[in-house]
């Protein structure tokens, strides 16, 4: 696994053990289409990467020009894998530090505490979410984030998940804008002015 392009390009990252069943990281063929198709959003774009487990996509947006990343996951193992990730971006480049933030919280309980936390202020231009598969979490964050302060008329969501599951064409008031298939995982792209908006 590795950082596809921008100015941390090649650097290859950690990846969790071959046993671990908690993290499942985009692929790195999948992760190189994700940002074609979001293209200059990426740019000085504010990003928050929910479930980021290795960090591979908050990582690959900010090689790209984001100006500021917050990952969020729970596990230790994640977490780990993170600050490793970072550390390896981020080699000779230690002012770059100041615009990434790491939180823990368990985002199967919900956003209202998360979004109470003084760590996550302002509002996002890009948000990841790639929960482990299955499990319903892309659709209940979803419908979560249409009423939080997190977003504002323009922010793209996309969720991750298995290929075979069906999100839906509307969240709320987050309309789903695209939708595409790459080997087993789907990607699904919200967002919340209507529906003839494009990524």
């Amino acid at each position: 696994m590795r950082i596809i392009s921008g100015w941390a390009r090649g650097r290859r990252l950690f990846s969790p053990a071959p046993k671990d069943q908690q993290i499942r990281p985009t692929a790195d063929r999948a992760r190189e289409a994700l940002f074609s198709i979001l293209g200059t959003q990426v740019q000085n774009a504010r990003i928050l990467d929910l479930f980021a487990g290795t960090g591979a996509l908050g990582l690959e947006a900010m090689s790209r020009g984001a100006a500021r990343i917050v990952f969020v996951d729970l596990g230790q193992t994640a977490l780990q894998l993170i600050k490793k990730n970072v550390a390896i971006c981020l080699t000779g480049r230690p002012a770059h530090e100041e615009m990434i933030d790491i939180i823990r919280h368990d985002l199967s309980r919900g956003l209202t505490s998360l979004c109470n936390s003084d760590r996550l202020s302002g509002q996002f231009d890009l948000i990841f979410l790639d929960p482990p598969y299955g499990k319903g979490l892309a659709q209940k964050i979803l419908t979560e984030l249409a009423s939080t302060s997190l977003i504002h008329d323009h922010t793209i969501i996309m969720a991750e998940e298995t290929a075979d599951i069906t999100l839906p064409e509307q969240a709320d008031h987050l309309h789903l804008i695209d939708q595409r298939q790459y080997g087993d995982s789907g990607f699904w792209f919200y967002r919340p002015q209507g529906q003839g908006a494009t990524i």
